[in-house]
C-alpha cells in the first residue's frame, strides 16, 4: 500500500474540542507540529488534473436504493443548481476546486465512472488495509479515483476504533497511477462514531439525533464520509499537495473542520442546518434527482476558518 493514506477519525465533537483549542496537533508530535502553521498550504507535489472518473466498488451486499444514494452524490458534483435549488452539492464542490487556485493549475473535472458489485467477498468480511489496496485495483489505473464501499457486516482494519474511512494511492507503475478510498457502513458496527449525527454519539454531548436525509443513517453516514475522503484526495491526492500539519497525519481540506456542518456548530451540535419539512430531515446541499446531503465544511485556507453551505 502506499504510504499516503490518511484516515477521517472518530470522536468528531472531541476532535473539535480540541482543534479549536489549537491542541489537536500538540497531541500528536507536538514539536514537529508546533512548527507548522495553522492553515492549509501547498507543498508543491502532484495533483490529479483533466477528466477523473469516480469508480465505485460495492463491496458485500447492498440494495439498488443504497447504491442510488451514493452515485448520485457523486453525479451532483457537476449538476449545478439543481432545478435552481440553493445550496447545492456543486456549490459545495466549488469551495473545494478554489485550493487549485494556489497551484495555478485547472481543478479536475470528476465524473461517475464504473460501478463494480463484489456482493460475494472475494477477500472475506475482515479485511486488511493491504486488502483495500488490493481492491481498488478493480478500478481503472489511471486518471481515476477508486472508491472502495464496504457493506454493513464487513469489518475493515481500524474501522470504528481509529477512523471511518480513508484515502491514498496505487504505487506508480508504467500502467499509470490512481487514487483510491474507503469507507465503511457504519449502520451496524459504529454509527454513533462514523454516521453522526444521524445517530446518539458514543462520547460527548448527547443531543437527539437529526433524521437522516436519504433515510438511511448508514449510506447518509458513508456520503458525509465519502465528500471528506473526495475533498482531501482532489486536494492531496499523492501525499504532496494540501494539508496542514505533518504529511504523516495531516490536516485536510474537510478533515481540519471535524463535526462542522453548518454555521454555529460546536462539539456536539452539527451547526444550523436545513431542514425538509416533509421528513424533518436536516441537510445543507441539494443533489440531483430531488435528492438532499449533509456535508462537511472546507477548511479556508485565506480566512484560516472552516467554511459550510450554510
Amino acid at each position: 500500500m502506499d504510504s499516503s493514506t490518511h484516515s477521517t477519525f472518530l470522536c468528531f465533537f472531541l476532535l473539535s474540542a480540541l482543534l479549536f483549542q489549537h491542541s489537536l496537533a500538540a497531541r500528536r508530535l507536538s514539536a514537529e507540529v508546533e512548527k507548522q502553521p495553522l492553515t492549509i498550504t501547498y507543498h508543491k507535489g502532484a495533483l490529479l488534473y483533466g477528466p477523473i472518473s469516480v469508480n465505485l466498488i460495492w463491496y458485500g451486499k447492498f440494495t439498488p436504493s443504497q447504491r442510488a444514494i451514493v452515485s448520485d452524490f457523486i453525479a451532483s458534483l457537476y449538476a449545478g443548481d439543481y432545478q435552481n435549488q440553493k445550496p447545492s452539492v456543486s456549490s459545495w464542490w466549488t469551495m473545494a476546486e478554489k485550493y487549485y487556485a494556489q497551484s495555478k493549475k485547472a481543478p479536475p473535472r470528476l465524473t461517475l465512472g464504473d460501478q463494480i458489485l463484489d456482493e460475494e467477498c472475494s477477500l472475506g468480511k475482515s479485511l486488511k488495509n493491504s486488502d483495500i489496496a488490493a481492491l481498488a485495483t478493480k478500478g481503472r489505473p489511471q486518471q481515476a479515483v477508486n472508491v472502495v464501499l464496504t457493506a454493513d457486516d464487513v469489518t475493515v482494519e481500524g474501522f470504528c476504533m481509529s477512523r471511518c474511512a480513508t484515502h491514498g494511492s496505487s504505487p506508480r507503475s508504467k500502467k499509470g497511477r490512481f487514487a483510491y478510498i474507503w469507507v465503511g457502513n457504519s449502520a451496524v458496527q459504529c454509527p454513533g462514531q462514523c454516521a453522526w449525527p444521524f445517530h446518539q454519539p458514543v462520547y460527548g454531548p448527547q443531543a437527539p439525533s437529526l433524521v437522516a436525509p436519504n433515510g438511511d443513517v448508514g449510506v447518509d453516514g458513508i456520503v458525509m464520509n465519502l465528500a471528506s475522503m473526495i475533498a482531501g484526495t482532489v486536494t492531496n491526492p499523492f501525499g504532496g499537495g494540501f494539508f496542514m500539519g505533518p504529511a504523516t497525519a495531516p490536516l485536510e481540506a474537510a478533515t481540519a473542520c471535524p463535526g462542522v456542518y453548518g454555521k454555529g456548530a460546536y462539539p456536539g451540535y452539527a451547526g444550523d442546518l436545513l431542514v425538509d419539512p416533509t421528513t424533518g430531515a436536516s441537510y445543507n446541499a441539494n443533489g440531483a434527482d430531488g435528492r438532499k446531503y449533509l456535508l462537511p465544511a472546507i477548511f479556508d485556507p485565506s480566512t484560516a476558518s472552516c467554511s459550510s453551505l450554510v
